[in-house]
């Protein structure tokens, strides 16, 4: 069975209409439909585990941690997709490969600006940035499952937007309305929060098709 693991409800929510939901635990959330499950719990490794052990329950046999990520390398826009060959833990220095694919995909343990894009660009010639893959790689190794990372870039490595980690949650949500609120009475910030806005939907409607695609092949 395919599981796709991803970090918040917005991510999937394209993908899992009309699906049965339920939720295990707090903020832990899987979706049914078929033989398809998408497993979703909140940002970094803690929260992404909680996800892997439901899709696991479940009886995935194959997980794709999805989702969307930070361009590194200058050349990719928002919208594009990136097809881990090789996932880097920067916390720890572990790689996970899968030779199907030639990009390189970091994880990291917070939402990456432009300095940090740029050292993952210089040092490991990155793709793009995450907060969840190379957990999600570890575990289905340890479970001997099969495994492969799908990102859309929802921010290119120029992009840079102030404060964003600070709206985190300890269960790896996001505060969406607080950093609204931040962001309102900021009007520096009024036309990044824009393009923020109008990057996650083009790159949530790539994403959705993309997962939609990963599904169908196992139909």
């Amino acid at each position: 069975m395919r599981a796709i693991i991803a970090a918040l409800p917005r991510e999937v929510a394209g993908l899992v209409k009309g699906w049965e939901r339920r939720e295990l635990a707090r903020r832990v959330f899987v979706y049914r439909k078929g033989a398809a499950v998408v497993a979703c719990a909140g940002m970094g490794a803690g929260r992404v585990t909680l996800a892997v052990k439901a899709a696991l329950a479940e009886g995935g046999t194959e997980l794709m941690s999805a989702g969307l990520a930070g361009g590194c390398d200058p050349a990719m826009r928002v919208g594009d997709v990136v097809r881990a060959g090789v996932v880097v833990d920067v916390l720890t220095g572990e790689r996970f490969i899968d030779r199907r694919f030639e990009q390189v995909l970091v994880t990291g343990a917070s939402v990456a600006d432009v300095a940090e894009k740029s050292r993952l660009w210089s040092g490991y010639g990155a793709a793009a940035v995450d907060m969840e893959a190379a957990t999600v790689a570890r575990l289905a190794e340890g479970q001997g499952v099969g495994f492969q990372a799908l990102k859309v870039i929802s921010d290119d490595a120029e992009f840079e937007m102030d404060g964003l980690n600070r709206f985190g949650t300890p269960d790896g949500q996001f505060r969406e309305a607080a950093f609204a609120a931040y962001a309102i009475v900021r009007p520096a910030l009024w036309g990044k929060l824009g393009q923020l806005a109008g990057n996650s939907k083009r790159a949530l409607t790539v994403l959705t098709a993309e997962m939609t695609s990963f599904l169908a092949e196992s139909v």
